[in-house]
C-alpha cells in the first residue's frame, strides 16, 4: 500500500511539473508576441514606474506601479511598502467616510529574535492576505541588510548581524508571503548599512567581507525563498552605484545565483538611467518622464541596444503577468484584521528576550501590585519611522497590556504619567502633524525631568515591584546619534533608574526594566547592575503591550534569543570608528549626486569597512572581547537539558547532526539550538572562532518532555571566501560543529574530517 501511495504521489508531482513547464512556455510565448509588437516608446515606459497620480478608484494608495500596456491587456502592478505590515493610506478614493487599516507586526529584528521559521512564514502569509484584500501585487520587503553598527537608523527593518540568520529568516518570510500569490521584494541590494548620506555613500569593502557577510544574506534568501523582485540600493560599492553595477545585478545575482526575477531601483531618479538598464536594473522606480526620454534617446543613439532593452522588458512582463491583479483578482477590502492580530501577538511573544532574571523575579505573582515608571510604558513604540510606520487599527502600550492581562497597576503613578503626557502633547501636537519631513523624523516626548524621592518612597511602600520602560525610536533616512537620550541613556533616565532601584531595594522590593527599541542601546551599569530583571521587548507591533504583559505574568514563557550582540561599550564595536555620528541631515543630500563637499567626507561620502569580516559575534568571540549580552542569548523561566549529540556523513556532500532537548524545569517552554562551525586553522588565513550554520526551535515542551532535533549541513556551506583566487573554499581537515545556547555558550560539539578541500570559483568582482 505504501509503495502504491508513493507511486501515485510521484505521478502527481510529475503532472504538476509538466503543467508548470507548459504554463511557463505559454507565458514566454505570450511575452515574445507582446515584445515583438511593442513600440520603442512602449518599451521605455515599461521600464519606468509610475507614482501615485492616476491611481484607479478601486485601488488603495500604493508606493508605485508599473506602466499599463492597454492594447496588450496589461494592467499596472501595484506595489506597497511593507517593513512591518502593508503600508497604505487609510482612505480609499471615492469613499471618504470609510477607513481601512492593516495589521502592525513586530519589526524584523524581533521576528529574527523568535528563531522560529514558522513565525516568519506566518507573518509573511498574513501580510499577503491583506495585500490580496486591498489589491496590492508586490510588497517592497523584506529588508535584508546586515546590522553592522547599532546606530543605523534602519536596523529595526533588518534581521540580524549574522548573514545566515538574516537570509534564512527572510527566506521563510518570502515563502509564506508568496504562497498566497503576491510577490516579495528583497532589498536593499546591497551593503546599505547606514542611512546618513545614503544616496551617495560609497561602501568600500573587501571582496571577502562582501561575499561572506554583505552578500551571503541575500544569496541565502534568494536561493531559498526565490523572491519575485530585488531592489537595488542607493549607495555605491567600491566606486560603482549598485543600481548601475552589471557585476552585481547580472554577474552575481543572475548568473552566479541563477535567479531570474525583476530588479528595480529604489525610489529616486538616478542620472544614469541607461547605465542602470544596461547593468540589469529592469525597472526604474518611482519613475519619471525624464527616464523614459533617457531610454529612448539611448536606444536611438546606440548607447542601449534593443537586445538589452528587450531583455529587461521581458523581466518586467514576466513579473506583471504573474501578479494577482493581472490574473483577475479584484480587491474586496475585507482584510479580516481579527486574523492578523493573533499572528502579531504570537510573533511578539516569541521574540521577547529575557536578558536578566535574578532570583526569579519574573514572572510576577498574581497578587502583586506594580508601579509602572518611564514615559515609554505609556507611549510604547510598536515600530520604527518611515516606510515601516503602518496605519494600524490600534496600538496596545505596556500599561494597557498589563491591565488587559490582569496585572495590578498602581493608579497614582498611572495618573501622574497621563497628566504629564497630556501637558507635553499640547507642545508637540503641531510639530508632529503629519508632514513629509515628519514621515521620517518625529519629535519625541522627553523623559520627565523630576521624580521626587518621597513620591517613589510612597510607591515602594504600597507596591510590590516596579517596572521601568526605556524606549527609543528612529527610522528611515537618519541614523541614531551617539549622544545621551539616543544610544546612551539620558541623565533623566539614569536618575530615574537609580532612584527607583535604590529606594525599592532599600524597601526589599525588586525592579524590572523593559527595553522598547528597534536596535541595541548602551544600557550601562544603571540598568545591568541595578535592575533585578531586564526584558527586551524590541518594537513589538500593535499587540506589543499585551505580549510583554503575558511574559511578565508568566502566561508566556520567554523563548526569544538575541539576533545581534549587545556590546558593553559602543567603541568596542569594530565599525564604531567607521560609522557616521553627529550627522546633520540636509535635504540637498538626497539629490542623486548630492553636495560635492559631502562626497569627500569620510563616513558620509564614503565609508571604509575597515573591520572586514569581523562583524558582531565574529569579532567579540574570536578576540575574547567581553559584551553585555552575546549573540543568540536569552533566558527562560524553565530549564533545558541537551543530550545524545550525534553526527553521520550524508553522502559525499553533507553531514547530518542531531541532539535531544529535554525540559527539566517546572514550566512549559521552548528552547533554541544554534549550530556553529569552526574551520581548520590555516596559516596566513584568519577565520572566526565559530560561525552560525543552522538553528532550530523546539515545539512547546511540557516539564519532562523531550524532542529530537536534526539538521543536514552541506560541506559547501562551511566555506570561506579567498580573494586571491576568488573562490569559496571548504578547507581540508577537522571541522567542528558545536551546539550553542548562544555564541558564547557551547553545550556540546562533534567533528568530522574532510580529506581534501572543496573549491568553487566565482568570476565577478565588485
Amino acid at each position: 500500500m505504501r509503495k502504491l501511495i508513493t507511486i501515485i504521489a510521484s505521478c502527481a508531482l510529475l503532472v504538476c511539473q509538466a503543467y508548470a513547464s507548459q504554463n511557463n512556455r505559454s507565458t514566454e510565448k505570450r511575452i515574445d508576441a507582446i515584445i515583438s509588437g511593442m513600440t520603442l516608446e512602449e518599451k521605455a515606459h515599461m521600464l519606468v514606474g509610475l507614482w501615485e497620480s492616476g491611481v484607479p478608484s478601486n485601488i488603495i494608495s500604493s508606493a508605485g506601479r508599473t506602466h499599463p500596456l492597454e492594447r496588450f491587456g496589461i494592467i499596472p502592478a501595484t506595489m506597497n511598502d511593507g517593513a512591518t505590515g502593508l503600508r497604505m493610506d487609510t482612505l480609499r478614493t471615492g469613499y471618504p467616510d470609510e477607513r481601512y487599516y492593516c495589521t502592525g507586526f513586530p519589526v524584523a529584528t524581533m521576528v529574527a529574535s523568535t528563531w522560529n521559521d514558522e513565525i516568519a512564514r506566518k507573518v509573511g502569509a498574513r501580510i499577503a492576505d491583506e495585500m490580496l484584500a486591498y489589491g496590492s501585487d508586490l510588497l517592497l520587503g523584506p529588508s535584508l541588510n546586515i546590522q553592522r553598527n547599532p546606530l543605523c537608523g534602519r536596523n529595526f527593518e533588518y534581521y540580524s548581524e549574522d548573514p545566515y540568520l538574516s537570509g534564512h529568516t527572510a527566506a521563510q518570510f518570502i515563502i509564506g508571503l508568496q504562497s498566497k500569490g503576491p510577490g516579495a521584494t528583497v532589498k536593499h541590494f546591497a551593503a546599505n548599512n547606514q542611512q546618513s548620506a545614503r544616496i551617495n555613500n560609497d561602501a568600500r569593502i573587501s571582496q571577502r567581507a562582501l561575499r561572506e557577510i554583505y552578500l551571503r544574506n541575500f544569496e541565502i534568501a534568494i536561493k531559498e525563498g526565490d523572491p519575485v523582485a530585488v531592489m537595488s540600493s542607493y549607495n555605491y560599492i567600491n566606486g560603482t552605484r549598485t543600481c548601475a553595477s552589471p557585476e552585481l545585478l547580472t554577474g552575481i545575482l543572475r548568473k552566479e545565483w541563477g535567479w531570474n526575477g525583476v530588479v528595480m531601483t529604489d525610489w529616486f531618479q538616478p542620472e544614469v538611467t541607461a547605465d542602470c538598464v544596461r547593468a540589469g536594473n529592469d525597472l526604474m522606480m518611482g519613475g519619471c518622464q525624464a527616464q523614459v526620454d533617457d531610454i529612448i534617446r539611448a536606444a536611438e543613439d546606440g548607447t542601449l541596444t534593443m537586445d538589452v532593452i528587450d531583455r529587461n522588458v521581458r523581466n518586467v512582463l514576466r513579473f506583471v503577468l504573474q501578479t494577482p491583479g493581472q490574473n483577475g483578482l479584484v480587491p474586496n477590502y475585507e482584510a479580516h484584521l481579527e486574523l492578523g492580530a493573533p499572528v502579531a501577538l504570537e510573533a511578539a511573544e516569541e521574540g521577547i528576550v529575557l536578558l536578566k532574571n535574578d532570583a526569579s523575579v519574573l514572572p510576577l505573582d498574581s497578587d502583586e501590585t506594580v508601579a509602572v515608571f518611564g514615559i515609554g510604558s505609556y507611549l510604547f513604540y510598536p515600530n520604527g519611522l518611515g516606510c515601516a510606520d503602518i496605519n494600524k487599527p490600534y496600538t496596545i502600550n505596556l500599561l494597557e497590556g498589563m491591565k488587559r492581562e490582569g496585572i495590578k497597576i498602581n493608579q497614582t503613578v498611572d495618573r501622574y504619567y497621563n497628566k504629564f503626557i497630556e501637558a507635553e502633547q499640547v507642545q508637540l501636537y503641531e510639530t508632529n502633524t503629519k508632514t513629509w519631513k515628519n514621515w521620517f523624523f518625529g519629535y519625541k516626548m522627553p523623559q520627565e525631568a523630576i521624580l521626587r524621592p518621597f513620591f517613589i518612597e510612597k510607591r515602594a511602600a504600597d507596591c510590590d515591584k516596579a517596572i521601568i520602560t526605556i524606549a527609543r525610536n528612529i527610522g528611515e533616512a537618519l541614523d541614531r546619534d551617539y549622544v545621551e537620550g539616543e544610544y546612551l541613556l539620558s541623565p533623566q533616565e539614569r536618575d530615574m533608574i537609580s532612584a527607583v532601584c535604590d529606594i525599592f531595594h532599600k524597601a526589599g522590593k525588586k525592579v524590572i526594566i523593559v527595553v522598547n527599541t528597534g536596535s541595541p542601546i548602551e544600557l550601562g551599569s544603571e540598568c545591568i547592575e541595578k535592575a533585578d530583571a531586564i526584558l527586551l521587548a524590541w518594537q513589538p507591533g500593535q499587540e506589543g503591550g499585551r505580549a510583554v504583559a503575558r511574559v511578565l505574568n508568566g502566561k508566556v514563557n520567554p523563548s526569544g534569543k538575541l539576533p545581534v550582540t549587545w556590546a558593553s561599550d559602543y567603541y568596542d564595536i569594530p565599525s564604531s570608528k567607521n560609522f557616521p555620528i553627529h550627522y546633520v541631515f540636509n535635504w540637498d543630500d538626497v539629490k542623486p549626486f548630492g553636495r560635492e563637499s559631502l562626497k569627500q567626507t569620510r563616513n558620509l561620502g564614503y565609508t571604509i569597512y575597515e573591520e572586514d569580516i569581523w562583524v558582531g559575534y565574529r569579532y567579540f568571540d574570536t578576540f575574547g572581547k567581553a559584551v553585555d549580552f552575546p549573540f543568540g542569548f536569552g533566558l527562560s523561566y524553565t530549564s533545558f537539558e541537551w543530550s545524545d549529540a550525534r553526527l553521520e556523513k550524508k553522502g559525499r556532500d553533507a553531514v547530518k547532526i542531531s541532539i535531544c532537548v529535554k525540559n527539566v524545569g517546572d514550566r512549559p517552554g521552548k528552547d533554541v539550538v544554534q549550530i556553529y562551525s569552526t574551520a581548520p586553522r590555516i596559516e596566513g588565513f584568519e577565520t572566526p572562532a565559530h560561525e552560525l550554520r543552522a538553528y532550530g526551535k523546539t515545539p512547546l515542551l511540557q516539564p519532562g518532555e523531550s524532542v529530537k532535533m536534526e539538521w543536514t549541513i552541506a560541506y559547501d556551506d562551511l566555506a570561506s571566501f579567498h580573494e586571491d583566487t576568488m573562490s569559496w573554499i571548504t578547507q581540508a581537515g577537522e571541522h567542528i560543529l558545536s551546539f550553542g545556547a548562544s555564541s558564547a555558550e557551547m553545550k556540546d560539539s562533534l567533528s568530522f574530517t574532510l580529506s581534501r578541500e572543496r573549491v568553487r570559483k566565482v568570476s565577478n568582482k565588485l
